[in-house]
């Protein structure tokens, strides 16, 4: 019996070792062509760790955010930003866990995005500004807005998330899979599996890109990068994620915002049209448009047409 209790540990103790120093090669690995290395960078120090941001051009105050993904960072409007940097002073944010920003071992929750978002108005742009945002990152960006009105401007919207997906709350299935996640070892290899470069590659090519084969491959490297930074640590957002604490019920607050909301919807991403038609439901004033040829990323698709409609917006009265 003493001898199968040793041979057990020590198969765990070499299983465990095995799988940290598989985790450890992909980590150094993924940043070998240092691809999110930026010179034109700054960090902002929050109370939650430094955030990473770009800033470009002058004129009235834009601010991008990206998609609420572990993957993605202020890369994903490197297309667009010199364009807009022509009439705005554009900046970019890392959203903390993403990018460049900090990865803190944490619950990732709506409001602390909402706190986030605000307290980078205030203290790095210090005026009011208009605010681009992607997908689920539009939950937490209305939120603040409701809150603190006073800090927003404009607010245009890519592909808004489903408003009944983002009333889903955390329960016991939810948490028990976050805690899994975020186990030492074998939590960080289940996130290096699930952003591997060929997850990665399917997601630009079924979700992200209407024509995913037409997706570069620095964008997917970029991608799988930002993913990978600082040890993996973005698994600690990804276990928030699905366990949706960084959903919340935006409904009361869509009623109430009187800020101008754009949305804009790519065609061909599923059920766009019936998501946008529920946001203008709550609040009539909302406008909404569409670009075609595109799925849930035309700032990297298609960023010449995207820009159009931006445009638009932003210099409408």
């Amino acid at each position: 019996m003493k001898k199968q209790i040793r041979n057990f540990l020590l198969l765990t103790t070499m299983t465990t070792i095995s799988i940290y120093g598989i985790n450890k090669a992909i980590s150094v690995s993924s940043i070998r062509k240092n691809l999110l290395k930026s010179n034109n960078g700054k960090f902002f120090t929050w109370r939650y760790g430094e955030i990473f941001y770009t800033k470009q051009g002058k004129g009235s105050p834009v601010l991008l955010i990206h998609d609420l993904n572990p993957a993605s960072s202020s890369y994903e409007w490197e297309k667009c930003i010199k364009h807009l940097a022509k009439n705005h002073t554009v900046y970019a944010i890392d959203l903390l866990g993403c990018g460049q920003s900090d990865k803190p071992n944490m619950t990732y929750s709506n409001y602390l995005f909402v706190q986030l978002i605000t307290d980078f108005i205030k203290n790095v742009i210090g005026e009011k500004a208009d605010i681009i945002t992607t997908g689920n990152s539009a939950s937490f960006t209305l939120m603040a807005c409701n809150m603190n009105p006073e800090h927003f401007n404009k607010i245009i919207v890519l592909n808004p998330t489903n408003l009944v997906e983002l009333c889903a709350s955390p329960n016991k299935e939810k948490n028990a899979l976050k805690f899994l996640i975020d186990l030492p070892v074998i939590g960080t290899l289940i996130y290096n599996i699930a952003f591997c470069g060929k997850n990665i590659k399917n997601l630009f090519e079924e979700k992200y890109y209407y024509k995913g084969h037409m997706v570069s491959t620095k964008t997917l490297d970029t991608y799988y990068e930002s993913a990978h930074l600082q040890n993996s640590k973005g698994k600690y957002l990804l276990s928030s994620i699905k366990a949706n604490y960084t959903n919340i019920n935006i409904v009361h607050a869509l009623k109430k915002i009187n800020n101008s909301i754009y949305l804009v919807g790519s065609r061909e991403q599923n059920g766009i049209t019936e998501i946008m038609n529920s946001y203008v439901a709550y609040n009539p004033s909302i406008e909404a448009s569409y670009v075609d040829n595109s799925k849930y990323l035309p700032q990297l698709e298609c960023p010449e047409r995207l820009l159009k409609v931006l445009n638009l917006y932003l210099e409408s009265k």
